[in-house]
């Protein structure tokens, strides 16, 4: 049974999914916040807390899984050097979404992903 399990698949195949959630996240470390419907921001809040707790814990094979997903130097030396000091104490909760409205287009909802203060 699948009871708990969750996955989002967005209507996309793996490959293409693992590369839209690793640009939007080195968006978000870059820009502090970004705007994205509202499905896409659960599942990058997920992963931005998860990599976010890796850089806290600040180990050798941490920074690996960092790498594997934060593929721009600059957007790392940023998490590495600013977010993770700041969150140093906190226990997660890094980010958080707020809804926007809907979209024009097609009446998606919409939300703001940003960092936490």
């Amino acid at each position: 049974m699948r009871h708990r399990q969750r996955t989002e698949k967005l209507g996309r195949k793996t490959s293409h999914k693992e590369s839209m959630i690793a640009n939007m996240l080195v968006s978000l470390i870059r820009s502090g916040r970004i705007e994205t419907t509202e499905t896409k921001g659960k599942v990058l809040k997920r992963y931005f807390e998860k990599i976010v707790s890796l850089a806290i814990k600040g180990d050798n094979a941490s920074f690996r899984q960092v790498v594997a997903w934060i593929r721009d130097k600059e957007a790392f030396k940023t998490l590495l050097r600013s977010i993770a000091p700041r969150f140093k104490e906190r226990k997660g909760g890094y980010c958080r979404l707020i809804k926007s409205g809907y979209r024009i287009g097609d009446g998606a909802p919409v939300v703001i992903v940003e960092i936490v203060e």
